[in-house]
């Protein structure tokens, strides 16, 4: 069901827009979930990920239990770099990986003030929002 009529449904206006974003909206896409300490703590489910967060890969390929640092966010292709995540080239020379933020879980916030202030204003839009009960009816 359609919530909005001013927003398209069509897979292929979808696909060109996220395609076509510009860096601002790419970043918004590539937002990561965050895990459950964290999620606890803040009361925000997920954010935009950022260069020197703590990250554990959890789909796919690279999935291991380790939490590393982000080295680079690449919004361009859509993927982040992760530390001691690479592969040898012919040359012998090492290049990272690229992995979607989707597929990890953020363990550690790089906090700064522009960043506590974003996960404030979302906790408190979530702080009227939760679970229905029998209570609140």
């Amino acid at each position: 069901m359609k919530f909005n009529k001013l927003v398209t449904s069509s897979r292929r206006k979808n696909r060109k827009r996220y395609f076509n974003a510009p860096s601002h909206i790419r970043r918004k896409f590539m937002s990561s979930p965050l895990s459950k300490e964290l999620r606890t703590k803040h009361n925000v489910r997920s954010m935009p990920i950022r260069k020197d967060d703590e990250v554990q890969i959890v789909r796919g390929h690279y999935k291991s239990g380790t939490i590393a640092k982000v080295v680079s966010v690449y919004r361009k292709k859509y993927v982040i770099h992760i530390d001691r995540v690479t592969r040898d080239k012919a040359s012998g020379q090492p290049v990272f990986i690229g992995i979607h933020p989707s597929k990890v879980v953020v363990h550690k916030l790089k906090l700064d003030n522009d960043r506590k202030k974003i996960l404030e204003r979302k906790a408190k839009n979530r702080t009227d929002k939760g679970k229905y009960t029998e209570e609140t009816s």
